[in-house]
């Protein structure tokens, strides 16, 4: 007998932006930013991701998982999160926000940042 497990991801960000605005959401990019962040070097590195995948519920992923979550994101090439590359990331995976017209200016600030 086979069972058929699905994970179902349902994007939160559309809603989080409605309710706290577009700053306010901004804002907490930025706290998550600075949760998941390397103190020193001011940057998501693989250590400070690694470091805090428990937080993020990654704790079994293995490293070639988190260096690819990285390059994901990293735009500049220099194997690291800055923080506009962390939050270009966070847009870039939420179709909500990249899809829904009631939040041109964020797409807009998005935008500019690349």
């Amino acid at each position: 007998m086979e069972l058929d497990i699905t994970v179902g991801f349902e994007d939160y960000f559309p809603s989080m932006m409605a309710r706290l605005g577009e700053e306010g959401f901004i804002g907490e990019l930025c706290k998550g930013f600075r949760l998941l962040m390397d103190g020193e070097q001011g940057l998501i590195t693989f250590e400070s991701l690694k470091r805090n995948s428990v937080i993020l519920g990654l704790n079994d992923m293995g490293d070639d998982e988190l260096v690819c979550m990285l390059s994901e994101g990293d735009l500049d090439g220099d194997g690291a999160l800055n923080q506009v590359e962390f939050c270009i990331l966070m847009f870039r995976l939420s179709p909500g926000l990249m899809v829904d017209n009631s939040f041109n200016s964020s797409r807009q600030w998005m935008e500019e940042c690349v």
